[in-house]
């Protein structure tokens, strides 16, 4: 194996350490091929054409570790973990929403009902009905 080719493994393989573990040093540190090359400081085609096996290698690595890097991996827990809380919060403002039509249909009934009582049956003349603020001394 020639120098070169070998300088090329050991770039692409200390690339690949570097983008698992989530410390890039000259790519955005996603774990795609193409940022594999960028981060070895190799053309995409040398990684592609010239080392397939170390491509193959780096992919399979990806999908144990579900393309997030071991750095993140924690966050990425984090995020999954808010996502589903999100999910019950809005699901529940839905029941809450809900249920608040429900309460406003039914104060709206009960109080037409109330105001066609009223107009229906007048109170008896020794009963008079307090007004908002009015109140009465006890004695």
């Amino acid at each position: 194996m020639s120098t070169n080719r070998t300088a090329e493994r050991d770039a692409i393989q200390a690339a690949m350490q570097r983008l698992l573990a989530g410390t890039p040093t000259r790519s955005t540190g996603a774990l795609t091929v193409i940022q594999l090359a960028a981060e070895a400081g190799v053309k995409r085609w040398v990684l592609t054409h010239k080392h397939p096996d170390l491509r193959k290698e780096f992919e399979e690595a990806r999908e144990s570790v579900n393309g997030i890097p071991a750095a993140f991996q924690t966050l990425q827990a984090k995020v999954d973990d808010l996502e589903a809380a999100h999910h019950r919060l809005r699901q529940h403002n839905s029941e809450l929403t809900e249920r608040n039509e429900i309460y406003a249909q039914v104060i709206h009934a009960l109080t037409t009902d109330l105001a066609n009582l009223r107009a229906t049956h007048p109170l008896p003349p020794n009963v008079h009905r307090l007004t908002a603020g009015e109140a009465t001394p006890l004695a």
